[in-house]
């Protein structure tokens, strides 16, 4: 009674003897005691402030490993009885009660029962696993501004200390032999490892950050936590160097592999995890950060393998954060997964009925209308007017005709770059259209969802343009392409004469000239930017705010709404700049425009497939012959009619979503027909080879190719 929490301590000595009680066969002692006393514990401290208190003397006075001991107890009923009252701590208030101070008060007492069943009882039980998931959960819900000091010291020492022997437990794991048993195990290892590292990473952060004291240096580590610090930095350097040694022989293994089933891939897939985890790790203690990059620069293959295998599920966007280590396809991989993911096609529809002769103005009614919900929530479906095709083939058609419609010039819209007509950057003049934000907005959809949809639409975006959505500065080598005769003139400026420049022959001040549909105005480039005269001293200032000026100010609105539209489809706004500092430009390239090398025929012919037809048939070699003798611009006509594809992806025939078909039709007169939403194409029987030669030259006129028959 003379203690501060008497009622607390009255609860846990009677739990303590009860146990010890049933432990020891005592026929007297009644089970339904165990759990009551646990209830009753569970709700004096809900109903109390100190509830931290509490819960501390629940786990310094032992009755979390009283009850762990009663649940390896033999005697039959102790095991249910220990189980029941373990599982009260799980879910203290089925009435909903369960707030954020509840998780930061509790977390203690289910951090000491993981510590406890990890040391008694198999990692594999089911009790282990509901109280780690627990815990994880509880972790997640905490903010660390929740807890007081005595809290986040109680979190760093007993998670530094089940982390640590997780780690242990990782580090022993990776080597390259393992039957299935022990795989499951590894894996399992893994990701308890990870789901306590984070939060435990995120309190030291905060402690130290607070103390000023990061990156941590390990002589000057606080008393309190030197065991705990330092161990956890061993096993860090512990386990990066055997991640090192097993990404070397993965990168051997799958060298000399030809195929790419690898029995170790599932071990392998968690390499991926393991450098995430301590990327994490790396960023508390001084230098660390610096050996996490040293492994990564020189395992960039298996780097770059792992990634290519990683899943949408899997979160990765912390290498991207280290782009130079990867390469484009891997950077390709990770950013389109930062898009939604497409519904099944059997779910719901977004119908739209176009009109061929006024796509962009028909397609901007029914994109601009739609919540991003109702683009996402289910399949686009499209149909041109007075056509029966529909399906992907024409879907991938619209999306290839709109983009083309956006930057035709006299959409007014986005304007070509004049070294390069197939770049294009918004037009400073946009704003003949009335509607011409909402239309930028629409821009912005209608590229992001042929992302999400995969199709390569043929268009090419300027370096600017693409700089200002990353959020990154612009600079002059930047707008080499976009306006050469801008970037020669500063080119000039800046080199030169000194002299000459500051005898002011050029007459400058810090103005532009703007000359917009026939009409010329004068704008100041900063305030009483009339009155500066250019000279030698400020002529790297003229030159960046000139930039600033041409090709940013005058088009912020325009991108503003671009980057509006894409954030919408996805999903996420905060997403944007970092979906495209992710990326090179010449990765956006890659996905918006594929592959600008010409068809090759034999990859063309690896991914095709026959029914009713064998590869050796005297119609299928004279086909691919027939292939064979065209020209690169018959083979992109053809492979339009066939597939509705009128740019390959950059990994060519291999990158398209299905491989494509040959079907046999036994009419002998007609000419090819194609179902574009299969990938099919249906050739005739033809009675000579020449026949068939008169039919594909017929079909490789672009003007009968540019809409299907069928779908």
């Amino acid at each position: 009674m003379s203690t501060q929490h008497p009622t607390a301590w009255r609860i846990v000595s009677r739990l303590i003897s009860t146990i010890s009680g049933l432990c020891s066969g005592a026929s007297s002692v009644e089970k339904k005691m165990v759990v009551d006393d646990v209830q009753e514990f569970i709700n004096m401290s809900y109903d109390d402030e100190d509830a931290f208190s509490h819960n501390q003397i629940f786990v310094s006075a032992g009755a979390a490993a009283a009850l762990v001991m009663l649940l390896g107890s033999p005697i039959r009923g102790n095991k249910v009885c220990a189980e029941e009252a373990i599982e009260l701590f799980l879910h203290p208030l089925d009435s909903g009660m369960e707030t954020i101070e509840s998780h930061a008060h509790s977390v203690s007492i289910i951090l000491e029962f993981c510590k406890l069943l990890w040391n008694k009882r198999s990692k594999e039980d089911p009790l282990y696993i509901a109280c780690l998931n627990t815990l994880e959960k509880m972790l997640k819900t905490i903010q660390v501004a929740h807890m007081d000091d005595a809290q986040r010291k109680f979190v760093i020492q007993g998670l530094s200390l089940l982390v640590s022997e997780l780690g242990s437990k990782v580090t022993e794991g990776l080597h390259s032999y393992m039957n299935s048993r022990q795989i499951a195990a590894f894996l399992g290892d893994v990701r308890d490892f990870i789901a306590l590292l984070i939060p435990l990473c995120d309190v030291i952060e905060c402690v130290f950050g607070e103390m000023d004291l990061l990156p941590i240096r390990l002589t000057d580590l606080l008393p309190c936590y030197i065991v705990e610090l330092e161990t956890l930095h061993a096993i860090f350097v512990e386990m990066l160097g055997k991640i090192d040694e097993c990404l070397k022989k993965m990168e051997i293994a799958v060298g000399r592999s030809r195929t790419k089933k690898f029995s170790l891939r599932s071990v392998w897939e968690q390499y991926l995890f393991i450098l995430k985890a301590l990327n994490t790790l790396s960023e508390l203690y001084e230098g660390a950060e610096e050996n996490v990059m040293s492994v990564l620069r020189s395992r960039q293959v298996a780097l770059n393998t792992l990634i290519l295998w990683s899943r949408r599920s899997d979160d990765h966007s912390w290498i991207l954060k280290h782009k130079d280590l990867t390469s484009s396809e891997s950077r390709r991989h990770l950013t389109m997964m930062l898009l939604p993911e497409l519904k099944d096609e059997y779910g719901g529809m977004f119908e739209m009925l176009i009109d061929r002769e006024q796509i962009l103005a028909a397609s901007f009614e029914y994109i601009r209308k739609a919540d991003a919900e109702d683009l996402l929530g289910g399949r686009l479906f499209l149909q041109f007017k007075n056509e029966e095709a529909t399906g992907p083939g024409v879907l991938r058609e619209w999306f290839c005709s709109v983009c083309q419609a956006i930057c035709n010039p006299h959409s007014a819209l986005f304007v070509a770059c004049p070294d390069d007509n197939r770049r294009f950057f918004p037009n400073p003049a946009s704003d003949v259209n009335p509607l011409h934000l909402e239309y930028f907005h629409f821009c912005g959809r209608v590229i992001a969802l042929s992302l999400v949809y995969k199709v390569q639409v043929g268009i090419l975006f300027d370096r600017t343009f693409f700089l200002q959505l990353a959020g990154a500065t612009i600079s002059l080598e930047d707008v080499r392409h976009a306006d050469p005769f801008f970037y020669s003139s500063c080119k000039k400026i800046l080199e030169m004469d000194t002299d000459l420049l500051d005898s002011d022959a050029l007459g400058l001040t810090f103005v532009r000239d703007i000359e917009m549909l026939g009409s010329r105005t004068t704008v100041e480039l900063c305030p009483g930017g009339n009155g500066i005269a250019l000279n030698s001293n400020n002529r790297e200032s003229f030159v960046n705010l000139l930039i600033q000026d041409r090709f940013v100010n005058s088009v912020s609105r325009q991108v503003k709404k671009f980057a509006e539209g894409f954030s919408e489809i996805l999903c996420d706004a905060s997403l944007l700049a970092f979906f495209f500092r992710s990326l090179e430009h010449e990765d956006l390239d890659r996905m918006l425009h594929g592959s600008d090398r010409a068809i090759c025929v034999k990859d063309w012919k690896a991914h095709t497939k026959y029914n009713g037809w064998k590869e050796t048939d005297s119609h299928i070699i004279w086909f691919w012959k027939i292939v064979g003798g065209m020209s690169d611009e018959q083979r992109r006509v053809l492979l339009f009619f066939w597939t509705a594809v009128k740019y390959l992806p950059v990994d060519g025939f291999g990158g398209l979503q299905s491989p494509l078909y040959i079907h046999k039709s036994h009419n002998s007169d007609e000419l090819p027909s194609a179902h574009t939403c299969f990938h099919r194409l249906c050739l005739p029987l033809y009675k000579s080879k020449a026949g068939m030669q008169r039919s594909l030259q017929i079909i490789t006129q672009e003007h009968l190719s540019c809409s299907f028959g069928m779908e």
